[in-house]
């Protein structure tokens, strides 16, 4: 799997870093119950903080995609499901970036996405 990122964008570092792994997942780079490189390794090889990679990994954790075990590291979650969730995650960030451009606010577009789901 292969991390990016680019300091000089407006992107929080973590954020870019769980989209990697989103992108992996949804493209098959990445496979269920596959283990993710260890924060400290990570972090080395990028040149962040490892609590900018931490920080993407609980957002990916946060998301369903992955489980974070003390002493085992990071591991893509079991199931066929993960890069399904992921290419979903993906597509619902990007709805959401479009509404912020439009102008609405979250809360509107939470109410939007309710709309479209009764």
């Amino acid at each position: 799997m292969l991390f990016r990122v680019d300091p000089a964008s407006a992107v929080p570092l973590g954020d870019q870093i769980a989209a990697c792994v989103r992108g992996a997942l949804a493209d098959g780079a990445a496979a269920p119950g596959e283990r993710l490189p260890a924060a400290r390794e990570l972090a080395d090889s990028l040149g962040v903080n490892v609590h900018t990679v931490l920080r993407g990994y609980q957002r990916l954790r946060e998301e369903g995609l992955i489980e974070l075990r003390r002493g085992r590291g990071a591991i893509v979650v079991p199931g066929a499901t993960a890069p399904d969730r992921a290419r979903l995650v993906t597509r619902l960030r990007e709805a959401a970036a479009e509404a912020r451009e439009q102008g609405l606010t979250d809360e509107e577009f939470i109410a939007l996405a309710r709309t479209v789901l009764d």
